[in-house]
């Protein structure tokens, strides 16, 4: 199957070019994205990467796009095109680190460079760019204790951890428990496969089973797909009040539950600066621009099968009620108005978001 110029063929959108360790503006970058469960990818990261490659390339570069629907097997073959047709540098967020690496051998064989995006895959890849995931898991750690004030020490909370087959997965976690352990009682730890929100409202139930609905306290959920599930069980399950829940990618229902008090808070990772900054990386390697490539790659990251892995490391935000306009209405992400719908107006009223 070939890569057409434009629209997509199962999942992958196209161009045709050559791999060359120098190019002009005329260049492909493949984007390769995990899942279409996380709004993100598709709503922000794709666009924001596609509109950045053509401002650096004067609109003449391309980017071929293709999103794995969570499938390791996909994405693989996804990959393998993407080698086939030549193009000049890829960008991927893997679904499974470990599982991608043998395509990331070969297209390194094959003279392109691979940038690992927002997830760190496997394989010998040439830069990283991603959030402080480590950090993440922190701000979610200690909003929970926060807010859980005096009653911190005696409250019972379940953690809801992201798939196993990201690596962030174990850098959130780890970050988290520097905040919850010992702070909190965790009672009960789940591992998400695929990040599904539906797994994830199994294993709360599960939780609320064990422990019963009014005995928890918070939960320490990895991500929104699956807080919105946490909260739909505890709901389901009758909580009079929803206890804090954590959540991360400051999807536009999450903000809305933020308003609305059902969530407690997200992790903003700025969008815009990730997303374009990953651009810049391929660009710059594929132009041979070394100088600019490597004031963006300062910091160094390891992976189980690389040392020192150039990287850039995005800061990122707890979003709470208090500080939503500051935070994804300033920044463009949301206007108050996507926020604020009719169902919301009344909680956007109370919180003073107008």
């Amino acid at each position: 199957m070939s890569l057409t110029s434009c629209g997509v063929i199962d999942g992958i959108g196209g161009g045709d070019s050559s791999a060359s360790p120098e190019k002009g503006d005329d260049i492909t970058v493949g984007l390769l994205l995990p899942d279409k469960e996380t709004a993100r990818f598709e709503k922000f990261d794709y666009p924001l990467i596609k509109k950045e490659v053509g401002n650096l390339t004067d609109d003449k570069g391309k980017v071929v796009y293709a999103n794995a629907g969570s499938s390791p097997e996909k994405q693989s073959e996804q990959f393998q095109q993407m080698i086939d047709e030549k193009v000049d540098v890829v960008l991927v967020d893997a679904v499974d680190a470990k599982a991608i690496a043998p395509q990331v051998q070969k297209s390194k064989d094959a003279g392109i460079p691979v940038i690992a995006y927002d997830r760190l895959a496997e394989g010998p890849i040439d830069a990283y760019v991603s959030h402080d995931n480590e950090l993440v898991g922190e701000v979610q750690g200690r909003s929970l204790v926060e807010e859980l004030g005096d009653k911190a020490a005696s409250s019972k909370v379940v953690m809801m951890n992201g798939d196993p087959a990201d690596p962030n997965t174990d850098r959130f976690k780890k970050g988290a428990l520097t905040e919850l352990d010992g702070a909190v009682n965790i009672v009960k730890k789940y591992d998400t496969e695929k990040w599904s929100p539906e797994a994830a409202k199994a294993n709360m139930q599960k939780a609320i089973a064990s422990v019963g609905v009014s005995g928890i306290g918070a939960v320490y959920s990895a991500n929104d797909g699956m807080a919105g599930a946490v909260i739909d069980a505890l709901k389901e399950a009758g909580a009079s009040t929803i206890p804090p829940v954590t959540g991360q990618d400051a999807n536009l229902d999450a903000v809305q539950r933020i308003v609305s008090g059902e969530q407690f808070m997200t992790v903003y990772k700025p969008f815009l600066l990730e997303a374009t900054n990953a651009a810049k990386m391929a660009v710059y390697r594929v132009q041979g621009r070394d100088l600019e490539f490597d004031s963006l790659t300062q910091d160094s990251v390891d992976s189980p099968t690389q040392d020192d892995i150039p990287a850039q490391l995005v800061t990122v935000i707890a979003l709470t009620q208090g500080n939503i306009e500051e935070t994804v209405v300033k920044d463009g992400v949301y206007t108050v108005d996507q926020i604020c719908t009719p169902e919301y107006k009344a909680d956007c009223d109370r919180i003073g978001l107008k």
